[in-house]
């Protein structure tokens, strides 16, 4: 049996600035990118060279291939959103993509293939690389069971699921919690700061944790009145997953959670509306014309992907 190495460690992200300067901005970040490339791929030549891994699986690791072994690219990304102005600029960044795809024995897409899936035209590119497989979506609480411990408070009308940079992540957190204040609902915040656990309590119908942990967060989200969340794609998946629907906030200056809020609304899925514009009454009510999905994991697709390659 070969030594499968799982690969998801730092790397290099491109940031989206919103001002005009975005395009010198972008180009400035290339040498960046190119280090990091560089660095993964001398990374995993040590990694194969002392353990003698001969399958590596990596998440939009564009350095992690290696001549000597199989190597799988996982991304539901194979198109970028540009803003409208670049938009010239996705077909030149969906060539590159496919370019350092194509170095991998697989790219492996987490959605389906069907009616544009979840990402749409994200996984769903125009010339879909010879070696792309959809593998179904891949979510954290796909096989954990139900919650049965002691509930550090009880099911709120309202959980609120934070995520992604600052400082978007706490204007979010300031503006939900100010508008939630002024309503009648009980709510639950997570919110996404793993460094810190002590929740604190507001007014004695809002909690706020600074993070939970897996087991409860799927405990909240199944049974929640109303959730509001950003349009990450992994919450997507974990919603899909639960069959719960959403109030979709897209992180500002993010095109990429831009288009899937949109793109999630237009199918009557999730309801999205943009961070300037969220109003916490009327998000609500819209949300109800909502349906949601659910969505399950294809482990065997998956398993039978796996046992192709390393067998």
């Amino acid at each position: 049996m070969p030594l499968v190495a799982l690969l998801r460690f730092p790397g290099v992200r491109i940031d989206y600035p919103e001002d005009s300067g975005m395009v010198l901005k972008m180009a400035g970040q290339m040498p960046k990118l190119i280090r990091g490339i560089r660095n993964e791929h001398i990374f995993l030549r040590k990694l194969v060279r002392d353990t003698g891994a001969t399958l590596v699986i990596s998440e939009n690791r564009y350095g992690c291939w290696h001549p000597a072994v199989k190597s799988v690219f996982i991304t539901h990304q194979l198109n970028i959103q540009a803003p409208g102005y670049l938009e010239w600029g996705s077909s030149l960044s969906g060539s590159i993509i496919n370019a350092f795809v194509r170095k991998y024995d697989e790219c492996w897409i987490p959605d389906y293939r069907q009616d544009g899936g979840l990402a749409g035209s994200l996984s769903h590119p125009r010339v879909l690389p010879g070696n792309c497989h959809y593998i179904g979506i891949l979510s954290r609480f796909s096989g954990q069971g139900n919650y049965s411990g002691p509930l550090p408070c009880p099911v709120p009308d309202i959980f609120v699921l934070l995520s992604g940079p600052e400082p978007q992540r706490s204007l979010l957190e300031s503006m939900v919690m100010k508008q939630i204040r002024q309503s009648p609902y009980s709510a639950v915040i997570a919110g996404g700061r793993p460094e810190s656990k002590e929740p604190v309590i507001a007014e004695g119908r809002i909690m706020i944790f600074p993070h939970l942990d897996s087991s409860l967060t799927m405990f909240y989200l199944q049974q929640a009145e109303h959730i509001i969340c950003r349009s990450g794609y992994s919450t997507l998946m974990d919603l899909a997953c639960l069959g719960r629907k959403a109030i979709l906030i897209p992180t500002p200056g993010q095109t990429e959670q831009e288009y899937l809020g949109a793109s999630l609304k237009a199918k009557k899925i999730h309801y999205s509306v943009t961070q300037n514009d969220f109003r916490l009454q009327e998000a609500m009510e819209l949300s109800s014309a909502y349906t949601g999905i659910i969505l399950r994991s294809d482990k065997d697709t998956l398993s039978e992907r796996t046992r192709m390659l390393s067998g």
